[in-house]
């Protein structure tokens, strides 16, 4: 009963990440439009547009209804419709012959609703071309419509990103693990100064821990993030800025090792691999946080590229989300306590 008092966290550690893999992998995406067709149409003329549903269940609904929406509040109502799966509905659409915009083309959205899978967009959905602008008939055409009464619903779903899909998941451990290696690797720096400021075995131990159990982190990062890009970007490396800083200091911490065991001397071993520690660890700011921000990025949160915010983590994702990084931080930090431990057996050995 005390052992399970005193690792009271560890057993925490566990129940989070068993409760985030599970809900994590178990919880149903939200209903989508994975794919419209044709993509490209004329004013003035009658177009039927294809819809492919994701979780969608369109032969089952009672009521379906589209639209074609432009900014603002310019909509246009589809005229009929004709559902040929759950997953796939065709609409047709009576285009007017002049845009609400001044310009020869528009990007329209495609917005479904449906009593039962509720609303759900498809954004740049159909351009549409016109030979003449004419705002004001424009404005009249497309302001019939007005997108009213959206379904909501209540169910428990993560959202639906059309380039993501299912890979969205992804965010509950790739994610965490950046955020946990950033931790461990802080604790290694704490440790790394304690030893500094009052040299003592059992902190240059607790830093090799720390630092150890942070690299394999980094690794698992990298992997994990290669394996997501090649859905959405077409290939497992792309030499993004983001990739190439993280394998950059991936780098500088595997060379932490190199200098423990290029040196046999163990209070000198210590004293260096302690300063190089602080350099490594200032070395991984500018690395993942200012140099990604200053130059165009593939990777959200980078170069004017949003992360973290509504488009890609809603409310329902962020009750998981947060809680696996506590997991995967407590898991980093139970690894890292039993590569010290490991290392003061080691050294009592060897006395």
């Amino acid at each position: 009963m005390s052992s399970i008092k005193k690792d009271w966290w560890k057993w925490l550690g566990v129940l989070i990440l068993t409760l985030v893999i599970l809900i994590g992998l178990l919880v149903p995406l939200n209903p989508g439009i994975t794919q419209v067709s044709p993509s490209n149409a004329a004013s003035g003329t009658t177009v039927s547009v294809s819809a492919n549903g994701y979780n969608t269940f369109f032969t089952s609904a009672k009521s379906i209804r589209a639209w074609l929406k432009l900014a603002g509040d310019h909509a246009l109502g589809a005229k009929s419709q004709e559902i040929i799966s759950d997953n796939e509905i065709i609409f047709t659409f009576d285009l007017p012959q002049s845009l609400p915009v001044d310009q020869l083309y528009a990007e329209t959205a495609l917005v479904i609703d449906s009593d039962i899978d509720g609303a759900f967009v498809r954004p740049f959905a159909l351009s549409i071309n016109q030979k003449e602008v004419n705002v004001e008939l424009g404005e009249q055409a497309w302001s019939v419509d007005k997108i009213h009464e959206l379904t909501e619903t209540n169910h428990f779903r993560y959202p639906f990103r059309n380039i993501l899909v299912e890979t969205i998941r992804n965010t509950y451990f790739h994610v965490p693990l950046w955020f946990g290696m950033i931790l461990l690797f802080l604790g290694s720096v704490i440790h790394s100064i304690k030893f500094l400021r009052k040299p003592d075995e059992l902190s240059d131990q607790k830093a090799v821990g720390f630092v150890s159990a942070g690299v394999l982190f980094g690794i698992m990062g990298l992997v994990t993030g290669a394996i997501w890009a090649k859905f959405p970007w077409g290939a497992f490396w792309s030499w993004d800025v983001k990739q190439n800083m993280s394998a950059i200091c991936m780098l500088i911490y595997a060379a932490y090792f190199v200098l423990r065991q290029s040196m046999t001397d163990q209070d000198r071993r210590a004293r260096v691999s302690a300063v190089y520690n602080l350099f490594a660890f200032m070395a991984m700011i500018p690395l993942l946080f200012v140099i990604p921000r200053l130059t165009e990025s593939l990777h959200p949160g980078n170069g004017g590229n949003p992360a973290l915010g509504g488009e890609d983590l809603d409310n329902t994702m962020r009750m998981i989300f947060y809680p696996a990084i506590i997991g995967w931080t407590l898991l980093g930090v139970w690894m890292a306590q039993l590569k010290w431990r490991t290392l003061r057996i080691e050294s009592r050995l060897r006395e």
